[in-house]
């Protein structure tokens, strides 16, 4: 199968092979976030979530930055979020059951980042919900979100303190200090740092190196790291074997235990 079009030349879409690449596409605004880039970033996760011939998505933006953020004028306008602004617009619960920081969490299929430029605000929130980061030599996040009266809003207070600790994630937040590529190799933000030119070949060879493996053990593997994060260690453990007893009647069992006798690499469908 491949992925149907983007309804939005904001958001690049193409499938290759078993990897699914989305791109962020408004490289005059940095690729900050419009409400048609959210819903449709949203879509096209769900849909590549859905697809058992894709294993792996990739996620990157165009031009010189990854993502700044939200579109503050759509903001200011009402536009990202409702369809009224101001005084106009009816006083009700939000809902993000659908909107992109909640999806890129809750899907199984792994997504990697290539970071081509900086992250900010929302867009930084982006990168950390994905399961990889690799970023270019000119890749940074910009955890600037105190100096302009907001906060991380997109689940980076929940994951930042998760991934380097909270007096590291405090200092980012609390100083809104902008941190380059070397740092954020230093911190664990990012699994590597290359050259421009091979961010997009190791993205690929990275996600392609997924996608080779057993679907059904990538996405449990996944499902179980992130229900973890809120289990005990007993109730963790009971769910895994759960799961592996079903795992131990697939074909892809099979199959790469006839792989691994026949010392050859294993073809995996998914069954």
């Amino acid at each position: 199968m491949t992925l149907s079009n983007s309804s939005t030349d904001e958001l690049l879409v193409e499938t290759k092979g078993k990897v699914a690449v989305i791109t962020l596409n408004r490289p005059d605004r940095l690729n900050a976030i419009s409400k048609a880039m959210l819903n449709e970033l949203s879509a096209k996760i769900v849909e590549a979530n859905k697809d058992p011939d894709i294993r792996c998505i990739v996620l990157t933006g165009s031009g010189k930055g990854f993502c700044a953020g939200l579109d503050l004028i759509d903001v200011s306008d009402g536009g990202i979020g409702s369809g009224e602004s101001g005084s106009n617009r009816p006083r009700q619960l939000f809902d993000l059951r659908d909107a992109p920081i909640n999806v890129m969490w809750s899907v199984d299929t792994p997504i990697v980042c290539a970071l081509n430029g900086a992250a900010a605000g929302y867009g930084m929130d982006l990168t950390l919900l994905c399961d990889i980061r690799i970023s270019s030599t000119k890749g940074k996040m910009a955890a600037v979100t105190a100096k302009r009266n907001v906060v991380p809003e997109s689940g980076g207070t929940w994951l930042l303190p998760r991934l380097i600790g909270w007096a590291k994630a405090a200092e980012l937040y609390y100083r809104g200090r902008v941190v380059e590529a070397d740092e954020c190799l230093e911190l664990g933000l990012v699994n590597a740092v290359v050259s421009p030119d091979e961010l997009m070949p190791t993205a690929m060879q990275w996600a392609e190196e997924i996608a080779d493996n057993a679907p059904m053990a990538v996405q449990t593997t996944k499902r179980m790291m992130r229900m973890g994060l809120e289990q005990s260690y007993d109730t963790s453990v009971d769910q895994l074997m759960a799961h592996l007893g079903g795992m131990f009647q697939s074909d892809d069992f099979k199959e790469g235990v006839q792989a691994f006798i026949e010392k050859r690499k294993p073809e995996f469908t998914g069954r």
